[in-house]
């Protein structure tokens, strides 16, 4: 009986040690959640986003981002690194070119090129034409992948200005970059559990080929979106559940704290979950979408860093992941919440973004195994 127990008391020390001790990437800081509301309000449960058509993707999965292009093709990136063209309705699909990375929000210039960000290769531009995907006439062109000598880790988001031409594009963590962690979905959680607020908006000029930074001390910068004037830039912070307007002149503005400044100011603030993708639709509005709900546990692990590291040292079945919950929402440029869209079932996963067009709503997803829309 003595050496079972000094035996099991052995084991419970390496258990500690490990649990205690064992490395982690990651450098968690304490930071204040603010006090979650919840499914209330504006956001009380509905099920106007249930039963969504889905457009099959020909055993593809994960339509990230999707936009309809100046040809009137409907494009949507997936998980596989390939982007897809198709009509409307979702015939006619075809592999409009592969980057050889992971593209997880593109927009189109005054060129027709697809401006892209990869998380893997940065800002690249891809040019229209005929000709077998990522080949001749469909050329692949990396505008930015550092500024100045630091490299952009994980691109995220894109808008391309239609008076400048400038490019806007979110760097989503300076730490943690897919190419590093095993992948997008990976290097965002080591990102927000970490809580550095690394991340950052960036801008490229094509006229001079120079990149700089507007804005960084965002904990997860995603969705990126620019006001009708084109003079405001609305930015997605993930990791803290809110939404900022920044001013496109800003110059390498640090908005950690959370403060206003005549350049920038939180228009959503303490979001029922993690907003991620942006869009504008019609009549001037914005989209939004929820990658997931927010967790009770998460937010409770706010002021204790030591616990989020422990969390990792966990076999990934004990994490506490989310639930699946759809749930989309349209707002004016001042923040005036104008339609909102929820399925509590979560039966199609990871609803990120919309992309509204005249007839309907099609649903952006991290892994769903194919493309969901509803008549608007």
């Amino acid at each position: 009986m003595k050496k079972i127990v000094g035996a099991l008391l052995v084991l419970a020390g390496v258990l500690a040690a490990y649990l205690l001790l064992w490395p982690v990437p990651v450098q968690p800081v304490a930071w204040r959640a603010p006090a979650d509301a919840g499914y209330t309000g504006v956001h009380t449960p509905n099920k106007l986003l249930a039963g969504l058509q889905v457009i099959a993707l020909g055993g593809e999965e994960g339509p990230e981002h999707v936009a309809l292009g100046p040809d009137g093709k409907l494009y949507t990136a997936v998980a596989s690194g390939a982007l897809l063209r198709m009509n409307p309705d979702g015939s006619g699909q075809e592999v409009f070119a592969r980057t050889g990375g992971r593209v997880l929000g593109f927009d189109f210039d005054a060129a027709g090129r697809l401006i892209a960000a990869d998380a893997i290769k940065g800002l690249l531009a891809i040019d229209p034409g005929a000709g077998a995907a990522n080949g001749p006439g469909r050329r692949v062109t990396v505008l930015a992948d550092r500024v100045g000598s630091d490299p952009i880790r994980y691109a995220d988001a894109v808008v391309v200005a239609r008076g400048s031409g400038k490019i806007y594009f979110s760097d989503a963590s300076t730490r943690f970059g897919p190419a590093d962690w095993g992948g997008t979905f990976e290097a965002s959680i080591l990102d927000i559990i970490e809580q550095r607020a690394t991340g950052r908006v960036l801008e490229h000029d094509p006229a001079s080929g120079a990149t700089r930074i507007v804005a960084e001390g965002l904990s997860f910068a995603n969705g990126v979106a620019l006001s009708a004037d084109e003079r405001t830039l609305f930015v997605v912070e993930t990791g803290r559940y809110r939404v900022w307007k920044i001013a496109v002149a800003a110059r390498r503005l640090n908005v950690a704290t959370g403060a206003s400044s005549p350049q920038a100011g939180v228009l959503l603030d303490n979001l029922p979950g993690y907003p991620d993708n942006l869009m504008r639709g019609q009549d001037g509005r914005l989209w939004l979408g929820f990658a997931k709900p927010r967790n009770p546990t998460v937010d409770g692990m706010a002021g204790k860093p030591w616990l989020r590291e422990l969390t990792l040292r966990l076999p990934r079945a004990l994490w506490p992941v989310p639930r699946s919950y759809g749930h989309v929402m349209a707002f004016t440029e001042d923040g005036r919440v104008t339609a909102v869209l929820q399925d509590p079932s979560g039966a199609y996963p990871e609803t990120t973004g919309v992309t509204e067009t005249a007839d309907r709503l099609y649903i952006h997803s991290l892994h769903a195994k194919g493309l969901g829309w509803r008549a608007r």
